[in-house]
């Protein structure tokens, strides 16, 4: 087996069906597989993958429902694969034709990659104003405060290898472990590279509590990462630097006429809000 796709899924019944279908769709000359990683599902997420095992191929469903979070999911589907590749996507994105073809070669020429995210399709035109659409010409960029490039876990691909050596991702993390993921592989040793045949759509949160939940959640876990890697050269945050972030919002309250104004201003407020959990729960100062 070459290369395993890996889709955790945690009460996707109303997306997993979209990101099934695209796969069904996916034509390659190597053998791969697709796992299926049911993170302890309450609605019918099931059900639905499994009206796709006679068209997806090799396709399995594996329970994780042991234990919470993406991390734990994507670490039981790395477990039981069969390929010398793992290629990472999420339960409510849609892979691009060719994806698995796609990063088979990307995986063939490099150890570790991420691919082009994409948002037209999946997203209403206001909410593609409401959010900063990343990786869609390079790897996201760490500003709190500037440390390692890293990309998101919806379009991540790594020879097995080499996530074995490194332990897989920090199921501690309940957010943001693929940042931590992408830090540990490249200060390991091992370059991650932006490759643009790679392509997903990738689907925003189009509901404001979700969303607000979502920022706030990374917030938190911005403090985590900057606990766990000062010690590993990331630089000091200024003190100053989370006191000129509330004055901005401030200042950005005054314009918000529109939805997508307002929800990208929540969202920053809500990951403000965040690190202030962060720095008492961690006991750091990282505002």
């Amino acid at each position: 087996m070459k290369l395993s796709v890996i889709v955790p899924c945690f009460n996707a019944a109303d997306t997993i069906g979209v990101q099934l279908e695209a796969l069904a769709k996916q034509e390659w000359s190597e053998q791969w597989e697709v796992i299926v990683v049911d993170n302890g599902s309450t609605d019918n997420s099931l059900a639905i993958a499994k009206q796709f095992k006679d068209r997806v191929p090799n396709l399995r469903i594996v329970d994780a429902s042991d234990q919470p979070g993406a991390a734990h999911a994507r670490n039981t589907g790395a477990k039981v694969a069969q390929g010398e590749f793992l290629a990472f996507c999420d339960a409510d994105d849609e892979v691009a034709e060719s994806w698995v073809a796609a990063m088979g070669q990307a995986l063939a020429e490099h150890d570790f990659v991420a691919g082009r995210h994409e948002f037209d399709k999946l997203n209403e035109p206001w909410l593609l104003k409401s959010r900063t659409l990343l990786q869609q010409k390079g790897l996201q960029d760490y500003k709190y405060p500037p440390f390692l490039p890293h990309a998101a876990s919806s379009n991540l691909g790594i020879k097995r290898a080499i996530h074995e050596a490194v332990g897989g991702y920090d199921e501690t993390m309940l957010r943001l472990q693929d940042t931590d993921y992408c830090w540990r592989v490249q200060l390991a040793g091992t370059e991650l590279k932006f490759v643009d045949t790679v392509v997903i759509q990738y689907r925003l949160r189009d509901s404001l509590a979700k969303r607000f939940q979502q920022a706030r959640l990374w917030g938190v876990y911005n403090v985590l990462l900057y606990k766990k890697y000062r010690p590993l050269g990331m630089p000091a945050l200024p003190w100053q630097s989370g006191l000129l972030e509330w004055v901005r919002l401030l200042k950005r309250s005054r314009q918000l006429s529109q939805k997508g104004s307002r929800v990208r201003w929540l969202g920053d407020l809500a990951r403000c809000i965040g690190r202030i959990e962060g720095s008492i729960k961690y006991r750091v100062w990282a505002l």
